[in-house]
């Protein structure tokens, strides 16, 4: 069994090209059907302004390879493709 505190001290790696994509910040939870829907990672800041947001980007479940020891491998598209990765995205659209 694997605790959340233990997930977010993981590396997450993406296979596709070997980039870090940073470490999780939290877990998106259907909680009505008691499953995990993907893990969520700092995105990119908006803006240079020490008070700027940073956008949030959640990996879905099913695109998660493997998880190690140290790290999560995952696979998703490289970054400039990952735009439909955003926080926002829901679970009822047809892309997933």
């Amino acid at each position: 069994m694997i605790k959340i505190s233990d997930l977010r001290t993981r590396d997450v790696i993406n296979v596709v090209d070997g980039k870090k994509l940073g470490s999780i910040i939290d877990i998106d939870l259907d909680l009505e059907n008691g499953r995990v829907l993907g893990l969520v990672m700092p995105g990119h800041s908006r803006g240079f302004h020490i008070f700027s947001r940073r956008e949030e980007v959640t990996v879905p479940w099913h695109k998660i390879v493997r998880i190690g020891r140290d790290v999560i491998l995952v696979e998703v598209p490289v970054a400039n493709e990952i735009d439909g990765y955003h926080r926002d995205y829901r679970i009822d659209d047809d892309r997933y």
